[in-house]
């Protein structure tokens, strides 16, 4: 099984340890539903989870890096900040099409078209600009 690689932070104590234990086991439920929805991400819940169990319970951030379904794409971007290729390609595509039906059949005003074109050009550069492998 894989290590954490650091001790989780003191501070809050149990209490602490629980909230965010809480909140990571939250964020594998939502990632989990986004591996069955085209329309919510699944990587960045779990990168949140982990995070959160990174905080409050090392043994939860363990399981999950050493997951087998899960765990590569989250080592992979933790050890190199890396994004497979393929799932750029999805990201993207998804984003894309998204956004497409977000300005072409919204009702939301222009405005608000455009801060969503601003977030989606920002979110793009950054899958874009992440290493491959």
């Amino acid at each position: 099984m894989i290590q954490p690689e650091r001790p989780p932070p003191r501070g809050l104590g149990r209490l602490g340890g629980w909230i965010w234990t809480g909140l990571g086991w939250l964020f594998v439920g939502i990632g989990l539903v986004g591996a069955f929805l085209p329309v919510l991400p699944t990587v960045p819940f779990l990168l949140l989870a982990l995070a959160c169990f990174g905080r409050g319970s090392p043994r939860m951030e363990a399981w999950l890096l050493a997951h087998p379904r899960m765990g590569p794409p989250l080592r992979l971007w933790r050890e190199r900040g890396a994004i497979p290729r393929r799932a750029k390609f999805l990201a993207i595509t998804m984003m894309s099409l998204s956004l497409g039906s977000l300005v072409f059949f919204s009702a939301m005003p222009w405005p608000g078209k455009v801060v969503v074109v601003i977030v989606w050009a920002m979110v793009s550069r950054v899958i874009l600009r992440a290493p491959d492998r």
